[in-house]
């Protein structure tokens, strides 16, 4: 039974009351509420509403213009075509094409019956009513997300870490791991899978923890755009120098920074002694020591816009 999800069961409850409902309100097409329940259950809160309310838009839309199509030429399928060619391109050109297929549904009952009687169509309308109604009830509780979310911060954090360390070795030792090119892959995927989950978590609970989960994921995403970048500087360098080796020891410190709760003041001051320390050095004996400077002066660079994020995301937390 584990194929068996929340969500399906849900579906189906919600499919057996609405048309429990539709019969005992002795409604025409009972069932067609029992279809219109299985649309508007969508994976969110907030989608479900969205598309709910785009169903009921097009069907008023629809009843508009099928009343109109049905008195003026009659119940004919050559006018049910009639009333799709306008139909269907005006549903689209309002953004609201997802009830179409629902719509023409319904109104194919009133085809089918000849009748555009008042009582039929507020039997069409409670159709609809009832549908989307059992839908919105039972999507009133959404699961949460935040337990995943977590777990996957944590493993986010992990892997900046090792990368932060995967750096300071390479700048110490001028060779980059196998593994490197997999945790930036790995830290991609990641975030990219925690942005969908802080997102449905959003759409199903309007929190201010929902929001800090979203800053964390695009302030971590903006990290990853950094580290990128320092990968493309110190993979560059052919000669390890004083520089180098201190570069490397503040990299390893900003690594272990990392899901420590504090701010990050420490880093920034370490940041500043660093340049300052580098412009009391020795000026560049050849072109070669100059060049690995200014790479390593744009690594620093990098590394301030990283701090500077993790600042942010700290100060928020």
């Amino acid at each position: 039974m584990n194929f068996i999800g929340y969500r399906t069961l849900k579906t189906v409850v919600g499919v057996v009351i609405s048309i429990y409902f539709a019969q005992t309100l002795n409604l025409s097409y009972a069932t067609a509420a029992g279809i219109i329940t299985i649309l508007c259950l969508q994976s969110t809160r907030r989608q479900s509403w969205q598309f709910a309310s785009k169903m009921i838009a097009a069907f008023f839309l629809a009843l508009l213009l099928a009343v109109i199509s049905f008195f003026l030429f009659g119940f004919a399928p050559w006018v049910f075509g009639f009333f799709l060619l306008f139909f269907i391109p005006l549903s689209a050109k309002l953004h609201i094409q997802e009830g179409i297929v629902v719509s023409s549904v319904l109104i194919t009952h009133i085809l089918i019956e000849n009748n555009i009687s008042i009582a039929f169509i507020l039997n069409q309308l409670s159709l609809m009513g009832i549908g989307i109604s059992i839908a919105l009830f039972l999507n009133l509780y959404m699961p949460s997300f935040e337990n995943e979310i977590r777990k996957e911060n944590i493993y986010i954090d992990q892997l900046l870490r090792k990368i932060l360390l995967g750096m300071a070795d390479s700048l110490r030792n001028r060779f980059v791991s196998i593994k490197e090119e997999e945790l930036f892959q790995q830290l991609k995927a990641e975030i990219k899978k925690g942005q969908v989950l802080t997102n449905k978590n959003v759409d199903n609970h309007f929190s201010s923890t929902t929001n800090v989960y979203v800053q964390y994921m695009n302030i971590r995403q903006q990290q990853a755009a950094c580290l990128f970048k320092m990968r493309k500087h110190f993979i560059r360098l052919s000669v390890t120098y004083k520089q180098t080796i201190l570069i490397a020891a503040f990299t390893t410190q900003v690594a272990e920074s990392i899901q420590v709760h504090k701010s990050a003041e420490k880093e920034f001051e370490k940041l500043t002694k660093l340049r300052s320390s580098f412009t009391e050095m020795d000026l560049p004996k050849d072109r070669q020591e100059f060049e690995n400077r200014s790479i390593l002066y744009q690594f620093l660079n990098d590394m301030e816009e990283f701090l500077i994020l993790e600042r942010i995301l700290k100060s928020d937390s």
